[in-house]
């Protein structure tokens, strides 16, 4: 990696860019609460913050990076067409950003994505190509298809762009602060776009803040490079997080970005993923998905630790299908 590469991809940079990108993002996506749940404030004996992600547009904060993406193209570009691979959430951000400003768009995307998910995406009209269960591993796949016909890609967490976009995420937490202070923030983490972005923007103006990475103990691809020191594949199990499933792109930059800015991980096991998911229905009546809830999980399994303290939590998404929740329900 060049020096210009490396400053052009540091933190600074990124939290630098996603602050000049919330200005453009405003006219096209409302931001979202971030909204003080009690019940959970109340067990952790702490201030529990929740940025409710699961409203946003789309369901997911995905919607976020894909509108950043896709306003860097020229018209010619987007009707041309654009590549993507997703489990879900971030094809749906792709569509929306489509339908907001046009143009057509192929989707990768496992066999075994949510149903809910895949009827949502037809209805943008794009083109599904289901392939695998591993949306890690369609990625260079979309890539490849995207340079091989001249289109553009659009990776799902793999771009400055992309991951600029999520980082609004913390410039919204920042202004919705209101120079009150931030102990920690609980952040869902998968290929990593959100948990870089929003770090980087958190730790550039509080720079103490702790910054929680949350996946699922069945399938903790970025986790376990981190551990080993490099970009590793790891062999996942289905999970409730299904948002944050399946490998990290070789090469991914997001590797570097999680390695400096995630000081703790914390691996949830599927049954603290349920157990999230019944608490914030039965006390805030509001639907989640597992990615979300894990990240609320996570922060209980660190309680203790927390107790006391200003508490971020990222609700990364609400979708989640009838299917899923049942099962997760029973």
């Amino acid at each position: 990696m060049t020096q210009e590469l490396s400053e052009h991809l540091a933190p600074a940079a990124i939290a630098a860019r996603s602050e000049q990108v919330a200005l453009q993002l405003r006219p096209h996506l409302p931001p979202t609460p971030l909204q003080r749940f009690g019940a959970l404030s109340d067990e952790l004996g702490a201030e529990v913050l929740v940025k409710c992600e699961h409203l946003q547009r789309t369901g997911s904060f995905k919607a976020r990076g894909a509108m950043a993406k896709i306003l860097t193209l020229t018209d010619e570009q987007r009707e041309r067409g654009v590549v993507t691979a997703s489990t879900g959430n971030h094809a749906l951000g792709v569509g929306n950003a489509l339908a907001t400003l046009g143009g057509r768009g192929i989707v990768y995307l496992p066999e075994n994505a949510s149903p809910s998910k895949v009827a949502a995406l037809r209805r943008f009209g794009l083109e599904l190509r289901a392939e695998g269960n591993d949306s890690g591993v369609l990625e260079p796949v979309a890539r490849a298809y995207a340079d091989e016909h001249g289109l553009t890609y659009v990776s799902p967490y793999n771009d400055p762009d992309i991951i600029a976009g999520q980082g609004t995420v913390g410039v919204e937490i920042l202004e919705q602060l209101a120079g009150e202070k931030l102990d920690a923030v609980v952040i869902a983490v998968g290929g990593g776009g959100l948990v870089s972005g929003v770090a980087a923007v958190l730790k550039r103006h509080l720079p103490d803040v702790k910054v929680y990475g949350a996946s699922p103990a069945v399938d903790a691809a970025m986790a376990a490079s981190i551990e080993a020191g490099e970009i590793v594949q790891v062999d996942g199990q289905d999970t409730l997080a299904d948002g944050t499933a399946g490998s990290v792109e070789p090469g991914s930059i997001t590797f570097e970005l999680c390695r400096e800015l995630v000081d703790e991980w914390v691996l949830v096991s599927e049954e603290a993923i349920k157990d999230a998911l019944r608490i914030v229905i039965d006390t805030e009546h509001q639907l989640i998905e597992g990615s979300a809830a894990m990240a609320i999980a996570a922060a209980r399994l660190r309680s203790t630790e927390l107790a006391g303290k200003r508490v971020a939590i990222v609700s990364c998404g609400g979708n989640i299908s009838t299917s899923t929740l049942v099962k997760a329900l029973a």
